[in-house]
């Protein structure tokens, strides 16, 4: 049973059909690729994955478990967790604070024993610490613990919004174009980072990329979306090698 899977995805705005007839079966373990030219409807199709956007047609599991139109908070909870593609961090918060949000998915105390700082608010305090510290140093932001989250260069920030969506112990995690404004040397680290995010959390990874040497240096499996549609899907070699996925984005 595959981990992920949409069936006959669609929705329009305003009479514009954003995705149509959708399909992607994505295996657990996976590391899996969705490209396309701007305006294929690639943010679209995870905004329907995530909740964000509620689909006019078809249907999604998780795990074999029907996850269409649920709440954006209760599809995280269930096993999907996302970045962005322009960086979404609680700046004002610190570096650890911002992983401790994520770890609040699965981790809580109830309002009272918040404000009364009973015993069970300090014992889950000290744990989410100790767990969002783990995290920091598999990425190497442990440095940076008590850093502003604003004040992280450009590339450190990346590493913190997928670090913080690795705190809600997803089983899915869903990456909206990470490159976007790196610089080649970023861009090379950024790949060993999804590398050892796969192997280190046996985590099944489905991205957004624009740049063709990350793609192709790290996805098995691309689907290639055009004009809302499914234009081609397979091994990632054949599909960089297809015809039209070259005029697609040629815009021949």
């Amino acid at each position: 049973m595959a981990l992920l899977e949409a069936k006959n995805l669609g929705i329009s705005f305003g009479g514009l059909r954003a995705v149509d007839d959708f399909n992607i079966k994505i295996e657990k373990g996976s590391l899996y690729g969705l490209i396309g030219p701007n305006g294929a409807g690639k943010t679209t199709v995870f905004n329907l994955l995530t909740g964000v956007y509620k689909p006019t047609e078809g249907i999604i599991t998780l795990d074999g478990k029907d996850v269409t139109g649920k709440k954006t908070i209760e599809i995280n909870q269930a096993g999907i967790a996302r970045t962005f593609q322009n960086i979404r961090l609680f700046k004002d918060l610190s570096v650890i604070d911002n992983v401790k949000v994520g770890l609040h998915n699965h981790m809580s105390y109830s309002t009272v024993t918040g404000i009364l700082r009973l015993p069970k608010y300090y014992k889950v305090e000290k744990q989410m610490t100790e767990e969002a510290m783990e995290l920091l140093k598999v990425f190497g932001l442990e440095e940076e613990a008590e850093t502003l989250a604003d004040n992280l260069p450009y590339g450190k920030q990346r590493k913190l919004e997928i670090a913080r969506a690795l705190a809600t112990k997803p089983k899915l995690l869903l990456l909206d174009e990470p490159a976007a404004g790196m610089n080649p040397n970023e861009t090379l680290e950024l790949m060993e980072t999804i590398r050892f995010v796969r192997e280190h959390f046996d985590m099944t990874i489905l991205l957004i990329e624009h740049d063709m040497k990350l793609v192709g240096g790290i996805c098995e499996e691309l689907t290639v979306l055009n004009f809302g549609r499914v234009l081609c899907q397979g091994k990632t070699s054949d599909v960089l090698n297809n015809p039209e996925v070259i005029k697609a984005y040629l815009g021949e």
